[in-house]
């Protein structure tokens, strides 16, 4: 499910601002960004987000800027002077090109060092409240998105209601067009039959394509989806379960179908299965 959350640390000398960005995914797959330092936090950062995020591609960031006035880089200063006298000795230069000549000393090995200082308890706790924040923003986020999406859930499974009602509203009328179709061409043959004989063959075809099982279930998946839909326990991978059993007695019908107005239905009873299906990688 997508989402997106982000919270501000102020503190004395930095700003760390972080970011949680999540999308759609069958399982947890955490990526992280963050300054060195903060590495041997990182185990207990992504225990923080597996706790509150349960499925999706989540991007976590964690960004740091100096806001004090001292910097934990520092210039070697022998070193540069010591790069300049050598870079003077093998080339002439005026005054005017000591600048591009000090770009190139800054640029040498170990001209330019960053101290990095470990990350204190206090500094951390806040952090680990920051993160809280963005977490929470996030959840919100992915909250409103899935009540759309409930809501846009109960109207496909209203509309398979719908269609699964005109289904056996003309089922009738299908099995009568199948007797008459077979009737027909029997008489077409001008070959006389045992009545009874035909009788009780025309029975045992007409049983071949009878959906009274398929309607019931295929009713029953649509209810039990609903229940499941309004549980409070994650239940995606249940829903997924009972799309796919839903698909299934959907194809048995259209199979046994035989019929054109029948086989209409069907194709429109897929489409909103399909609907369904496409959005169940964000459903918890």
């Amino acid at each position: 499910m997508t989402g997106f959350g982000k919270s501000v640390l102020q503190l004395p000398n930095k700003k760390i601002s972080v970011e949680i960005k999540s999308l759609n995914s069958k399982n947890l797959d955490v990526n992280t960004r963050m300054p060195s330092q903060y590495r041997e936090k990182e185990l207990e950062m992504r225990k923080m987000i597996a706790e509150k995020v349960n499925r999706g591609k989540v991007d976590f960031s964690l960004q740091v800027e100096a806001t004090g006035e001292e910097s934990s880089t520092k210039i070697n200063q022998k070193l540069v002077k010591a790069y300049l006298n050598e870079l003077r000795e093998i080339t002439s230069v005026h005054d005017t090109e000591n600048a591009t000549l000090l770009q190139i000393a800054l640029s040498l090995p170990d001209a330019v060092s960053t101290s990095i200082a470990d990350v204190d308890d206090s500094e951390f706790e806040a952090i680990k409240t920051t993160i809280k924040e963005a977490l929470t923003q996030l959840n919100s986020y992915r909250k409103d998105e899935g009540l759309a999406m409930e809501k846009d859930f109960t109207y496909r499974i209203e509309k398979l209601h719908e269609l699964l009602e005109e289904v056996m509203e003309i089922d009738p009328e299908r099995i009568k067009n199948v007797r008459e179709r077979l009737e027909t061409a029997v008489e077409d043959l001008k070959t006389k039959v045992d009545e009874n004989r035909f009788e009780q063959e025309l029975v045992f075809y007409i049983e071949k394509y009878d959906i009274t099982e398929e309607k019931v279930r295929l009713a029953n998946h649509l209810s039990y989806f609903t229940e499941t839909l309004s549980s409070n326990e994650s239940s995606g991978k249940k829903l997924g379960f009972i799309c796919q059993e839903m698909g299934r007695e959907i194809n048995t019908i259209g199979s046994k179908s035989n019929f054109v107005g029948m086989q209409k239905l069907v194709v429109q009873m897929k489409d909103e299965l399909e609907k369904i299906k496409e959005q169940m990688l964000n459903v918890l």
